[in-house]
């Protein structure tokens, strides 16, 4: 017989064997990847950690590791442990896999990519960043191989020769744009060969374009083709505008959205002056999508509005104060930040998204990549320098500066946790920018 006290522990038993259960098929679930995709969580550079030192020595933060990796701007995503990316070397291109805590190799696929026809001044790629979704992993190499593997051991699930399946041409810089999950779909920025094309100075042709394909994710089969626009090297974002979900890209000389379920045009924006439309555009979370392009164009803001369920577009305002070239910028309230040049010298500046006036520019670091964390911005140039500091609309204080790689660090680094993982065109390594 139980004793209403022995019910009282009984009782008090199951709630404890109940909670250490769910504990314990908490712990048994897989992790989500930490930095998934190009640009992070949000494809924004920005992300939630805390306790992140407020200076380093002078030697810089502490390297965890570092090794000697291969050619490429491909930057690093990582998941569970894990960190992914691509390299170079000679004539064939590499997916690989490393240990995120000491830099081993866990696995490697190489892949023949052949430089003829490229140019080779800056190096030949690999440039996309890869993506995971779940299990697995996707890839994009130079000319434009597209591979989907097993994360876990590199094993190939599918592929598609985008050039010879789909009537593509590469870039002379190689392919560049990272493709973007969608429900069960893999959105990639393709284009087609327009060489035999008696299209006009706009670019209009086909009804049939292919300026975006989804793929689907298990099969890699193509869902939908859409647009037929001649694409840059930049890569697309998916946006919330007013309860309807769009995917916004850049094209050559204007800026689309488009539904991501079925790719049909829902706006077209043309840019006047046109340049190199390589960032990825900012949006605010409302009405608002931030654009800079480098060259003979600049910085603009266009604001979205809709009536009777259509979109349209108007340009706010438009300055070339501000170019921003293979770099990306961050937007914290009402101000973007982000490093402006582009065959000259750069300046790290701050522009005012609602009227392009420039609040301030800094001088002392060629042009930049940015991670934003912890109320901190960590800054790495392409001459190899990281930087730490912190920016307001009135100012930039760098609070310590250090070399850590080689000229033409391209690559956006990536922070998970207090963990930045960095690469150069040779390098990549691991620093820990927690507090001591």
């Amino acid at each position: 017989m139980i004793t209403r006290l022995s019910r009282a522990r009984f009782d008090r038993f199951l709630v404890v064997a109940a909670l250490c259960a769910i504990a314990s098929s908490v712990q048994l679930q897989p992790a989500r990847a930490q930095w998934s995709q190009w640009g992070g969580p949000n494809r924004d550079f920005m992300v939630k950690s805390d306790k992140l030192a407020d200076s380093w020595p002078d030697a810089g933060p502490n390297k965890l590791w570092h090794r000697e990796l291969g050619d490429g701007y491909a930057t690093i995503v990582v998941d569970n442990g894990r960190l992914f990316t691509m390299y170079r070397q000679g004539e064939d291109e590499f997916t690989v896999a490393l240990n995120a805590k000491t830099g081993e190799t866990i696995w490697e696929h190489k892949n023949p990519s052949p430089t003829k026809g490229l140019l080779m001044q800056f190096g030949v790629g690999p440039n996309s960043t890869p993506v995971v979704v779940e299990d697995r992993l996707y890839t994009i190499g130079t000319n434009m191989v597209f591979h989907c593997f097993d994360k876990t051991n590199g094993k190939v699930l599918w592929k598609h020769d985008l050039v010879s399946e789909f009537g593509t041409k590469v870039s002379v810089r190689g392919y560049s744009a990272s493709p973007i999950p969608y429900q069960n779909t893999l959105i990639v920025p393709v284009d087609r060969d327009r060489s035999g094309d008696d299209t006009d100075s706009e670019g209009d042709g086909p009804a049939n374009g292919q300026s975006l394909i989804a793929f689907d994710q298990i099969s890699g089969s193509p869902i939908w083709k859409s647009q037929d626009d001649p694409i840059t090297h930049s890569s697309p974002i998916l946006i919330n505008f007013k309860g309807e979900e769009q995917l916004v890209f850049l094209m050559r000389e204007e800026m689309i959205g488009v539904k991501p379920k079925s790719g049909e045009l829902l706006w077209r924006h043309e840019f006047k002056p046109a340049g190199a439309n390589l960032a990825t555009p900012l949006w605010d979370g409302k009405e608002s999508l931030f654009c800079s392009s480098a060259y003979d164009s600049g910085s603009r803001m266009v604001r979205l509005t809709k009536s009777g369920g259509k979109t349209t577009t108007n340009e706010v305002w438009y300055t070339r104060k501000m170019r921003v070239h293979h770099g990306n910028m961050i937007r914290l309230g009402e101000y973007v930040y982000g490093s402006s040049g582009d065959s000259g010298p750069a300046f790290f500046m701050c522009i005012h998204a609602d009227t392009g006036k420039v609040a301030w520019r800094e001088r002392g670091f060629s042009k930049s990549t940015c991670v934003y964390a912890d109320g901190k911005l960590i800054l790495l140039d392409e001459d190899g320098h990281l930087a730490l500091a912190k920016i307001t609309p009135k100012d930039m204080t760098v609070l310590s500066k250090c070399k850590v790689a080689e000229r033409y660090a391209w690559a956006a680094p990536t922070l998970v946790g207090k963990t930045l993982f960095v690469r150069d065109r040779k390098n990549i390594m691991a620093l820990d920018l927690g507090k001591s």
